[in-house]
């Protein structure tokens, strides 16, 4: 038996439980080192995005539009000169200027409205900020999965190069064949293949996640050591999603109905307008005259289609809202329960890796009494990959669900 050999595979396989339980994470809640080295990319992301910025500058757009409204009509002025032979007493020209005044509080009616507009969209800028903050939290936390099966698929490897270190002295002492030290390379190659696969994965999801970030698509980023789960995930208060800006923006736009509405009612009203007319005649002498003048819709069909307009706004809003409410009951409780579900199979998971531990532990002792099957070691060591790179999906579900729950719940 070689003693050096033996001890190697012992601190191997300790490493390789060590590493098992850095493996155990959770999306960012204490606003550890973990959660601010995240927070700090989130940050980056909703000042740079460009969703966002777009965003910002229709809200921007509808801010202006309040401005906008504080105006009156277009002042009229027109002229008239007579070219010809002059006649006694005849007008030889005439000037005036009108002046369009909207009823009573119409003005301000389209600032009410205008400014509803811009509140509507003011929540609009809030929906994106924290869809940007949960899709790049899913992105990196997919970037820190890829990372650890890398690491893991590492470990394996090396591991598989010390069995395969045993099977060499196993075969030059005629306890085993030639063909197990094949099957640990075959082996081994699988395991590199995966990993460069896994090399493209990352490569790939590093540039959609620095294109959320709107910056080079091969800027490097930091990735956590480990994360750490907390004994108890935190109860979810489904009332609160009364609060979240995706319902909050229906009371905005019936909001902007009523101020439609309001608005409608003082278009409807009659106009009038004010002005003055002056007049040059020949011989005689010239007039001033002061004009006032009424604009009465009388054909209201207009007016009255589009309060009826607004009432059935209301009552659509009204659905639409009950709608998404339900919408978005259904997808917290389904993050809810998926939740709960990458935390029970990360348990079962543990529970494998225990077993396969032990599995191992008792081919360690095979071997030392020479009669080690490396058929077997080598299914001891794909069920142990299997549970750790599912350890890891787990994982990468459970923060995949947090980050729904926390779009819903965050306030």
């Amino acid at each position: 038996m070689n003693l050096n050999l033996n001890t190697t595979i012992r601190l191997r396989f300790q490493q390789f439980r060590f590493g098992d339980i850095c493996l155990v994470a959770l999306l960012f809640f204490g606003w550890s080192s973990q959660g601010q080295q995240l927070e700090t990319y989130i940050e980056e992301a909703i000042n740079n995005n460009p969703n966002i910025q777009a965003v910002e500058k229709q809200h921007a757009i509808s801010t202006e539009k309040i401005i906008e409204t504080n105006t009156l009509p277009n002042t009229e002025f027109s002229g008239g000169y007579m070219i010809g032979t002059e006649m006694p007493m005849m007008q030889q020209a005439e000037f005036s200027v009108m002046q369009m005044l909207p009823w009573f509080g119409t003005i301000s009616a389209r600032g009410d409205y205008a400014l509803a507009m811009a509140d509507a969209d003011f929540l609009e800028i809030e929906i994106a900020k924290r869809k940007i903050a949960m899709v790049l939290s899913q992105s990196y936390y997919r970037l820190y999965k890829i990372e650890k099966k890398q690491e893991v698929l590492d470990s394996n490897i090396q591991l598989l190069q010390v069995y395969e270190r045993m099977a060499l002295t196993s075969v030059e002492v005629g306890q085993t064949s030639a063909v197990s030290v094949l099957r640990l390379q075959m082996r081994q190659n699988e395991l590199m293949e995966r990993k460069l696969v896994l090399e493209q994965d990352y490569a790939a999801e590093l540039t959609a996640f620095n294109k959320i970030m709107n910056r080079d698509e091969i800027a490097q980023i930091s990735i956590v050591d480990s994360l750490f789960m907390p004994e108890k995930d935190n109860d979810i208060d489904f009332a609160s999603l009364s609060l979240h800006p995706e319902l909050r923006k229906f009371e905005e736009l019936n909001k902007v109905v009523s101020q439609a509405d309001a608005l409608n009612k003082k278009e409807s009203a009659p106009g009038f307008g004010v002005g003055m007319e002056y007049m040059l005649y020949n011989e005689a002498p010239n007039m001033l005259m002061p004009m006032v003048s009424v604009s009465i819709p009388i054909f209201n069909k207009k007016y009255k289609s589009i309060a009826k307009q607004n009432k059935i706004q209301h009552e659509a809003l009204e659905v639409q809202k009950q709608a998404s409410q339900n919408s978005l009951i259904a997808e917290l409780q389904t993050a809810v329960r998926s939740r709960n579900a990458a935390r029970i199979s990360l348990e079962t998971q543990d529970k494998n890796l225990r077993q396969a531990e032990n599995a191992t532990e008792i081919l360690f002792k095979n071997y030392e009494t020479g009669t080690i099957d490396f058929r077997e070691v080598l299914d001891v060591q794909e069920l142990q990959l299997n549970f750790q790179l599912n350890r890891i999906d787990a994982i990468g579900a459970y923060f995949h669900q947090v980050s729904i729950i926390d779009y819903f719940t965050k306030n």
